[in-house]
């Protein structure tokens, strides 16, 4: 018997066997081991690093529904998603434009990832149901998604450029100018088409130099320009991975605008959005936009 009681001692135990030692003894025996740090008062700790007192404060439901929680966490931690879109995208226009390419294709990889990250957070919004939705909808007034200047941002950045809506930001000139920045701009197809035209492959002057807050106007001889670098991979490697990296990040980004779409119709069926678009109908025609459309239209060609 006191053979067992000693080892049950050495585990851990109760040595007169009421059991497993208190979750206190346990505490103080991982931090033993483990060298874990408790005593946090000189030092800064996970929370502070994090401000988490900031960021688990700012979620203000303003209806008595419980479901109104879910709706706020979940485009706040969107806009955090998209925060790091921008960085990224940024960064890799700017390592395009430098001719570092291995940098591009990291940051370009790292952003369609968070487009899968975005399409998943649609599953979790799409526990809400409609009558879920009707107890918080006349307490959201005329906010809306459409108003996100990091989303357009993101779309100006990608290419989908639209003076109009600047107008949405007016009421904010720090955000205003901004958005408006990434209007101004080149975006990521305007530096690849550069970068091509420095590497020798024949792009025209027009898709070169151009008022860059314009739409993107579709092209053959550009089209023609990565048929040059798809038959002939050897010889363009990095351009060619450069095309396909493009084709990865506009399908996260469709699907990412699809799973929206289907979304909106599950919870609000074919109602205005509270930004006052079409809801439904507004969302359809944005998976209609080609971002990169020679990338794609080559592919018939081959």
């Amino acid at each position: 018997m006191n053979d067992t009681n000693d080892t049950n001692d050495a585990k851990g135990r109760c040595p007169m066997g009421h059991g497993a030692a208190s979750a206190d003894a346990l505490g103080e025996r991982i931090v033993a081991e483990e060298g874990a740090q408790l005593d946090f008062k000189a030092d800064m700790s996970y929370g502070d690093y994090l401000h988490l007192d900031q960021v688990l404060t700012a979620q203000h439901p303003l209806s008595p529904d419980h479901n109104e929680m879910l709706f706020i966490v979940q485009h706040q931690t969107s806009e955090l998603w998209m925060k790091l879109m921008l960085h990224e995208l940024r960064a890799a226009v700017a390592a395009i434009a430098a001719d570092e390419l291995g940098s591009a294709f990291k940051m370009l990889a790292r952003v369609s990832r968070i487009m899968e990250q975005l399409v998943h957070a649609w599953d979790v919004l799409a526990t809400m149901t409609p009558p879920e939705y009707s107890a918080i909808r006349p307490f959201l007034s005329a906010s809306s998604g459409f108003q996100s200047y990091q989303y357009r941002c993101i779309e100006f950045a990608m290419g989908n450029k639209n003076a109009a809506m600047l107008k949405p930001h007016e009421h904010r000139p720090d955000l205003l100018a901004q958005v408006d920045a990434a209007l101004r701009a080149p975006s990521l197809y305007d530096e690849s088409l550069r970068l091509l035209a420095r590497r020798g492959v024949p792009v025209p002057v027009s898709h070169l130099e151009r008022d860059w807050t314009q739409p993107y106007v579709e092209s053959d001889a550009v089209r023609d320009a990565w048929l040059q670098v798809y038959r002939d991979t050897r010889k363009h490697w990095d351009l060619y991975q450069l095309g396909e990296e493009l084709t990865d990040l506009e399908d996260a980004f469709r699907l990412w605008r699809f799973r929206h779409v289907t979304t909106v119709q599950r919870i609000i069926g074919f109602k205005r959005g509270t930004g006052g678009t079409g809801g439904v109908s507004y969302l359809r025609k944005m998976l209609d936009t080609v971002l990169f459309p020679e990338v794609w239209a080559l592919r018939t060609e081959l």
